[in-house]
């Protein structure tokens, strides 16, 4: 049974074309009413009651919601048509694009991957006497407390609370398991008569809590210390955020839900090998330091990541991927999107990436301003860096003649912009854009008053990973064989100078895609540029720096395929002829050695021989120092018997 689109023009503030929808997505959509969330609500329980519907309506969320409460029903599918469609300055028809979100919404939905934190409500308090034992005073109902004082304070008369005193040298963690290391640490003496007493001092005192309450007035503990859950940092001059940050610190106990924004495959990272550092491009772009080096490979700590999505986005092998909503999710949004627009009868569609303040600013827009053009598709990720130069691209190749970025404040736009300058030089310079504003006015212009480049005359919609829908979108956008790429990009090729290079293979046994590889018949060293991750770790262990990077996409066939960077004829054994090692190294080493008083005669003529012919000459010759003495002759039966003859 086909579910059921209930439409609501608004009190008639927008047009609505049910029968031309209906059409286009296959669904029964009826006729728009007109005031479905106050006069015709017994509309809306009767379609909740009918059946799977979806209400083309989210403004009235709770509303409907309730509604649903009261039947004893599910709460319905909403979708935001009137806003992202319906209210719009351009007259042109929104048919296109209300199939387009329709065909979107469809889509199933990814489970959400979630881990319990567990607070128990210990909480450490940072800060000047006069701020902090205040705070303390406070919450001391609600959470178990300890007050670090600056080393030297004077300790309150009080046991509501534990008092402590010291230098904070480092924390860690996250909510639920922050780790701090204090020295100078002494701590409150309960015995005794008269004034409270302190321990002895001591260095590297450790303690673990749950909440971090940092009423200090300095730097923060943390990198992007807003993103750290259960760290709250307050000026101590500001009353009111000080107390905003109390009323926090006290609804933090209990087990909270932290979604866990990415997924790793460790044996797909090209981190470093053999203590030989390559990627670091996730590592560079956290903001809050979740990722951290283990090994070979990195380690992701999902209770201190944000879900920014850059180190997804920029990882060129797929170690780490945004998992919410998955990769391949995002791409088949962005497919969807490009094919219901096109299949409608629309041409040249936009598309328009943001994050929730983004969809804040699009609401803003289309109730007070001039609303989004009939041919920007709006499309809500949880964070814009999410959106990499692979779903640029990808996005380009559906169909869309450009992409906009409308990334909040609190994104890396360092992260974004470089994304973007690498699918511009993909996809075309004009076809990408970052809307770098908070002005719901000023979006709208900007994409009212944007000229709008060609689309791709013949969509594609590849599938697989990202780097292979980067090449096929690639090769759809441009009859170039080879494209330029921006420094730091995850594709290109490794260059050899020939004159320098020994074969001595040492990047092929650290090379951590199999990008380049050797012939065990021949010297040779092998290249397949679609495989190549630009990771830097052959350039950086080459013992004669022969290597080096060039970013680039390589589109022609070639790159799939191993061609040979370096070659020579390998060195026929002078003992029985069978070839081993790089003729020219053999030469050379042997040229260098000779006269030397330590390869004279026969061990001259062993750097010649094959390992077997080497061992075996080695073992025959006169003088060899692992020669033991001669074997004593194993005594046998007739030697005892004979023995006994004699007596």
């Amino acid at each position: 049974m086909a579910k059921t689109l209930i439409t609501c023009d608004c009190l008639g503030t927008y047009d609505l074309d049910a029968d031309g929808l209906s059409q286009a997505s296959g669904l029964d959509v009826r006729a728009p009413c007109s005031a479905l969330c106050t006069r015709e609500i017994d509309l809306a329980a009767e379609a909740l009651t009918s059946g799977d519907v979806i209400f083309s309506c989210t403004q009235e969320e709770a509303t409907f919601t309730a509604l649903a409460d009261e039947l004893g029903l599910a709460p319905p599918a909403l979708l935001d048509l009137r806003d992202r469609a319906g209210w719009s300055d351009d007259g042109a028809t929104k048919l296109p694009k209300m199939s387009a979100l329709l065909a979107e919404a469809q889509l199933p939905a990814a489970p959400e991957k979630t881990f319990d934190i567990l607070s128990e409500g210990m909480c450490l308090i940072l800060g000047s006497p006069d701020v902090a034992l205040a705070a303390a005073d406070q919450l001391k109902d609600h959470l178990g407390l300890t007050v670090l004082l600056p080393d030297g304070s004077e300790v309150p008369d009080t046991r509501a609370f534990d008092v402590i005193t010291g230098t904070l040298r480092r924390a860690s963690g996250a909510l639920g398991r922050f780790e701090v290391v204090i020295d100078a640490l002494r701590m409150v003496d309960p015995a005794g008569r008269g004034p409270l007493t302190l321990t002895d001092p001591r260095d590297g005192g450790t303690a673990t809590c749950d909440i971090l309450l940092d009423l200090r007035g300095e730097s923060p503990l943390f990198p992007a210390h807003e993103k750290r859950d259960g760290y709250l940092r307050a000026d101590p001059g500001n009353t009111g955020a000080v107390t905003a940050a109390l009323l926090a610190a006290s609804h933090l106990t209990g087990t909270f839900e932290k979604t866990m924004h990415v997924r790793t495959e460790a044996l797909l990272c090209a981190h470093s090998r053999a203590e030989q550092v390559g990627c670091t491009r996730c590592l560079d772009l956290c903001p809050t330091g979740a990722i951290t080096p283990d090994g070979e490979h990195v380690s992701v700590d999902p209770a201190i990541c944000a879900g920014c999505g850059a180190c997804s986005a920029a990882c060129p092998s797929g170690a780490i991927s945004f998992d919410a909503p998955p990769v391949d999710l995002v791409m088949q949004r962005v497919q969807t999107l490009a094919k219901a627009y096109l299949d409608a009868g629309g041409t040249a569609p936009r598309l328009l990436v943001h994050d929730a303040h983004g969809a804040e600013m699009i609401r803003l827009s289309a109730r007070h301003g001039r609303g989004l053009p009939a041919d920007v598709i709006p499309m809500e990720l949880p964070k814009v860096g999410v959106f990499g130069h692979a779903e640029m691209v990808a996005g380009l190749a559906a169909g869309f003649a450009s992409v906009s970025l409308l990334p909040d404040r609190a994104a890396d736009l360092d992260a974004i912009t470089a994304q973007a300058q690498l699918a511009r030089a993909i996809g075309g310079a004009e076809t990408v854009q970052i809307i770098d504003t908070p002005d719901p006015d000023a979006l709208s212009d900007a994409l009212f008053d944007e000229t709008v480049p060609a689309p791709v005359a013949t969509p594609v919609r590849p599938l697989g990973t990202r780097r292979q829908i980067t090449r096929q979108a690639a090769r759809a956008l441009t009859d170039a064989p080879v494209l330029p790429l921006p420094e730091g990009a995850p594709y290109g090729a490794v260059l050899v100078d020939d004159s320098a290079c020994t074969l001595c293979l040492s990047c092929v046994s650290l090379c951590p895609s199999g990008a380049l590889g050797d012939n065990p018949d021949r010297p040779e060293l092998r290249f397949q540029e679609d495989a190549c991750l630009q990771c830097g770790i052959c350039a950086t262990a080459c013992p004669e720096n022969a290597i080096t990077l060039e970013p680039r996409l390589d589109l022609t066939p070639q790159a799939l395929t191993q061609r040979v960077l370096k070659e020579e004829e390998p060195f026929p054994c002078v003992e029985c002829g069978a070839l081993f090692g790089v003729k020219s190294t053999v030469e050379r080493i042997t040229a260098k050695l000779e006269g030397h008083s330590m390869f004279g005669g026969e061990k001259l003529r062993m750097i010649q021989m094959c390992d077997d012919c080497r061992v075996n000459a080695q073992v025959h010759s006169e003088n060899n120092p692992f020669t033991g003495a001669e074997r004593p002759r194993p005594r046998t039966t007739d030697d005892y018997l004979s023995k006994r003859r004699d007596h």
